[in-house]
């Protein structure tokens, strides 16, 4: 089938020239005028969605070509924008950079060629005149295949420095489609990681994206963007689903044959796609304030294959979903509220009963400091064997990373990317059992397996790998059974 969603990137020349401001901007404003808006973001950025999920009122889903693959960004994105009146994809960091030493991949130019979509570009205009024209002109005429179809001029000091402005871009034949004066910061705070994520001051960020809607009511031309964004041309294609996902994906390995007895058979289309599974079967995935980070295909996919996705805050609940027979926790900011996870000793017990008992946990990041002896000094659930610190220095980049142990993820031997966002340190870095093997620049290994448990500070994609959820719900099923 094919998508003919209009939509638009919002892209800029470099981080810190206002996208998030514009992007959650027009989304709220659109979504005013009674619009169904369909929030995206390039790259592997779980914090800018949530301020457009507070924009839209729908999950905002991230598009990136590293971790999924270029084939998978138009069909996921088809499965966001399913039904809605309009895109908005805000971009990451410069238009043109994309995966160190990749070229174009990843990119905000690459993801807007595989989506077909115009891109406006934001440009702070803050220190400059008649240079902004040259500096428009050498981002539309770079890359052919990219269609910058307007400007939004952003930190614009006066109507003289405007009609400057406006003056040296009439030749350049981009439009300007908005101008923003500049103002004092939107009430966005940021810290080690980024900005504050919405779900810990969510009344503050409710009047944050409202602001940015009126600042872009007021200064944009909401008509001929969504002009520009009906003018994207038809995505061909499959639209993306969790259960056409999982049926598509290698079936698992066939059972071994019991002498004299007959031939397995193989799993036909349906049953890859959802396994038996009890009624009831419940996985409990981390949220709250503290696991902020996670991407929704990932509850989607594992709903898809047969469990029921339930979440849980360990902030503030004292035990475990009734019936939990399988723990996802995500990544987020467990540093910033180490001393109340560690007072929540009743849950940290459940987690560390459930690992006991054999039954699947995968951790990513916040996940793994979560399930270590200590975060800072302060105890945690103790079910891997080590201690987690801040770190001045941060960790950031895709990784090729290959499963090194047989966990409830991945077998030995499998290839995954994935992401690495942190400013901690685990010691030691790696179990006896590692979960992957990655090169950053050189070889490594990091993360835990043990028993159920899958911990790692690398973020993964499971849309990319249908079968993870697959194997993890499985795993689930054994487990039950095992503990029954």
């Amino acid at each position: 089938m094919s998508s003919s969603v209009p939509r638009l990137v919002i892209a800029a020349p470099s981080s810190g020239s206002g996208k998030t401001t514009v992007a959650t901007g027009l989304m709220a404003a659109f979504a005013s005028r009674g619009l169904a808006v369909s929030p995206h973001k390039v790259g592997p950025d779980y914090i800018d969605p949530g301020y457009h999920a507070l924009a839209t009122g729908r999950v905002g889903r991230n598009l990136d070509a590293y971790l999924c693959g270029a084939e998978l960004v138009a069909p996921l994105f088809a499965h966001g924008a399913r039904g809605c009146d309009l895109a908005v994809v805000e971009g990451v960091m410069g238009l043109f950079d994309g995966a160190a030493g990749e070229g174009e991949l990843a990119s905000t130019a690459h993801v807007a060629k595989l989506l077909r979509a115009p891109v406006v570009l934001v440009v702070d205009a803050s220190s400059q005149s008649r240079s902004v024209a040259a500096l428009v002109h050498g981002f539309a005429s770079w890359d052919p295949e990219v269609r910058i179809g307007g400007v939004i001029l952003n930190k614009v000091g006066s109507e003289r420095h405007e009609g400057m402005l406006r003056e040296a871009l009439d030749a350049s034949g981009v439009p300007v489609l908005g101008v923003l004066r500049r103002v004092e910061q939107v009430g966005t705070p940021s810290r080690h990681l980024g900005l504050v994520p919405v779900a810990e001051r969510r009344a503050e960020a409710v009047g944050a994206v409202a602001a940015m809607a009126a600042q872009v009511r007021a200064g944009c031309d909401l008509d001929a963007l969504f002009a520009l964004a009906r003018g994207a041309g038809a995505l061909a294609g499959d639209t993306w689903d969790a259960g056409e996902a999982l049926a598509s994906s290698p079936p698992p390995p066939l059972p071994v044959p019991v002498p004299g007895g007959s031939a397995p058979r193989p799993p036909d289309r349906a049953e890859r796609a959802r396994p038996q599974t009890p009624d009831g079967l419940k996985v409990a995935v981390a949220g709250g304030a503290a696991f902020t980070f996670s991407y929704a295909e990932h509850a989607e996919l594992l709903g898809a294959a047969g469990a029921d996705v339930v979440t849980f805050d360990p902030l503030r609940d004292e035990e475990l979903p009734e019936g939990t027979r399988g723990l996802v926790i995500g990544g987020g900011f467990p540093e910033v509220y180490a001393p109340e996870l560690s007072a929540n000793e009743p849950l940290r017990e459940a987690v560390a009963s459930l690992a006991r008992s054999g039954a699947p946990v995968a951790a990513e990041c916040a996940g793994l400091l979560y399930l270590s002896r200590e975060l800072d000094g302060l105890p945690m659930c103790g079910v891997i064997d080590a201690k987690a610190r801040m770190d001045e220095r941060l960790t950031l980049g895709y990784r090729d990373a290959v499963a090194v142990s047989d966990s409830v993820l991945a077998e030995a031997g499998s290839r995954m990317r994935g992401h690495e966002f942190h400013r901690t340190v685990v010691e030691p870095g790696a179990g006896v059992a590692p979960a992957w093997g990655v090169r950053v620049p050189v070889r490594r290994v990091e993360g835990f397996v043990q028993q159920g448990v899958h911990a790692s500070y690398l973020h993964t994609h499971w849309a990319s790998a249908p079968g993870v959820a697959r194997r993890f719900v499985e795993r689930c099923v054994g487990s039950w059974a095992t503990a029954g």
